[in-house]
């Protein structure tokens, strides 16, 4: 499950604090805090013909976890989206595209932790990138990490920050294992989820997903169990071991990134069928129905 590199993207031009300038040629300062300690916040938006889905779901994503950073001067949302257009625009493009968005505490005085040495910024950077979704729908490959996802009590994960390092050694871990991706879980052992996307199951007709206690708040998982509420599908949110995942009959991965994608093996177990089950295929055209009927409108 490696990426490759689109060639489109070569020539790419990249939004960094209002600046568009070619990505060979981006840069932010050593000063900002992002380069400092990982001090920000940011999402993933997708882009599909002329509109993002679930767009104002994850500006207040955004802007609720630049809030429990305190970071200060938080850029408006309508003028985040004047940004992403901005950028959209200059790139001409319209649909088949990743958008990240990524907000640091600022520009320091001098190099510190201490965030009262941010006296410029915000910092604002879009990056949009033609990428199809990128996960094999056919059914990914699942390793349980050693790492384990942090409780509310020590980094609370509603705030999606950029300090992945944990989701990066258990992707080291997933990829030595021969993996597509990685199964994270929390500290009493329950699963949280992969190193980038959420984890349901499918047992006896019921879809379930872990608690949002050691995983971000996804947006993707709110509109699959939105689904199951809309269409009448049995669904909970559970405290749901390996074991649970072992004897489940389907299971599947979610994120804006790859959307809905199965996964037919875990720990060299095999899941179900060992291949993509009905209720993923349903819940997966009922995603994209949901997909071609809403998201915000960015280009005309």
């Amino acid at each position: 499950m490696l990426q490759q590199f689109d060639e489109r993207n070569r020539d790419l031009i990249v939004n960094i604090g209002g600046d568009l300038v070619h990505r060979d040629d981006a840069g932010v300062s050593p000063f900002d805090s992002l380069v400092q300690g990982g001090d920000g916040v940011w999402e993933g938006l997708r882009l599909y013909d002329g509109r993002i889905f679930r767009l104002r779901e994850h500006l207040d994503r955004l802007v609720d976890s630049a809030k429990a950073l305190a970071i200060e001067d938080v850029p408006s949302r309508d003028h985040i989206v004047a940004e992403i257009r901005k950028t959209l625009e200059a790139n001409e493009m319209r649909d088949g595209v990743h958008v990240r968005l990524t907000l640091s505490r600022g520009t320091k005085i001098t190099s510190g932790m201490d965030p009262r040495l941010n006296q410029a910024g915000p910092t604002l950077i879009v990056l949009a990138e033609w990428k199809a979704p990128v996960y094999d729908t056919s059914g990914l490959r699942l390793q349980t990490s050693s790492v384990r996802r942090s409780p509310p009590d020590c980094l609370d994960p509603k705030v999606h920050h950029n300090n992945l390092l944990p989701s990066i050694l258990a992707k080291i871990e997933a990829n030595a294992a021969g993996a597509d991706s990685a199964l994270l879980l929390d500290r009493q052992g329950f699963i949280a989820e992969c190193n980038g996307t959420h984890v349901f199951l499918v047992k006896d007709g019921v879809v379930q997903t872990s608690h949002a206690d050691a995983c971000p708040e996804g947006i993707t998982r709110q509109t699959v169990l939105d689904l199951c509420v809309t269409h009448d599908i049995p669904h909970r949110a559970a405290r749901l071991s390996t074991t649970d995942a072992y004897r489940a009959d389907e299971m599947f991965c979610t994120g804006t990134m790859g959307e809905l994608a199965a996964v037919t093996a875990l720990d060299g177990r095999t899941i179900g069928t060992g291949s993509v089950g009905p209720m993923t295929e349903r819940l997966t055209a009922l995603f994209r129905a949901e997909v071609a009927a809403g998201g915000e409108r960015v280009l005309t």
